[in-house]
């Protein structure tokens, strides 16, 4: 017979234990799950940039000067006889060092220190696209990269969309064997005078707004021409 007692101590020994047995904190605790695997991120794509290897300079330069080249008669381009170069005597008072583009008559004079002028053909911007005005040479490049304008490509998608990331420096180039960059004051401006891959071009109306000379005169050009020297671009 229970008397009371007896339940008091019963009781006690049921509940007296701690609460939470071992089996059910386990029990109520957060299951070891492991975690989903995480998707590595994507790669960011990196836009490659068109490069001009110098290793390759000397190599170029002979595939675009012909053999035995002489600047007053070698004419492999079957360009007309005015447009090769020629020492002319320049006007009074011009500065030496500096270049002055005839756009009508399609000439460039590089301005020498005796009097006289190193005149050569070139081809100008087509119709609206020729920029005349005084600029400075702000640096120059042998076997320049090229990328077209935002303005080129807008005007012929067809023409330079594939070219958007740039092209790399080479005989193909647009820009030839050699560049010219004019600026300014510190500002670019996108005109260049340049070689160019295309010979039979010198003498017309031709490009997006530069000056183009053929490959191996503009080598020639090049050696000459300080940057920070004028360039006279007048009107057509």
């Amino acid at each position: 017979m229970l008397t009371r007692r007896h339940f008091v101590i019963t009781t006690a020994t049921l509940f007296s234990g701690p609460i939470a047995s071992p089996v059910f904190a386990q029990e109520n605790s957060a299951p070891d799950v492991a975690p989903e695997p995480v998707a590595p991120a994507a790669p960011v794509a990196v836009k490659r940039r068109p490069v001009s290897n110098p290793a390759m300079w000397n190599s170029y330069d002979a595939r675009v000067t012909p053999v035995d080249y002489n600047p007053i008669t070698s004419n492999p381009w079957g360009l007309k006889p005015r447009l090769l170069p020629r020492i002319v005597q320049a006007n009074d008072g011009l500065k030496p060092g500096d270049i002055h583009v005839d756009a009508v008559a399609r000439y460039l004079y590089h301005i020498r220190g005796d009097g006289t002028a190193m005149r050569y053909g070139v081809a100008i911007g087509r119709s609206g696209l020729y920029e005349p005005g005084t600029y400075t040479v702000g640096r120059k490049t042998k076997w320049p990269t090229w990328t077209p304008t935002k303005d080129m490509i807008e005007r012929e998608p067809h023409k330079y969309k594939k070219y958007e990331d740039g092209m790399d420096g080479g005989p193909s180039n647009p820009l030839g064997s050699r560049a010219l960059y004019l600026y300014e004051g510190r500002r670019d401006t996108y005109l260049r005078i340049h070689g160019s891959p295309q010979p039979r071009s010198i003498g017309s109306r031709a490009s997006s707004g530069c000056v183009r000379m053929v490959m191996a005169h503009i080598i020639g050009l090049y050696e000459q021409v300080e940057t920070g020297v004028t360039a006279h671009l007048y009107p057509a």
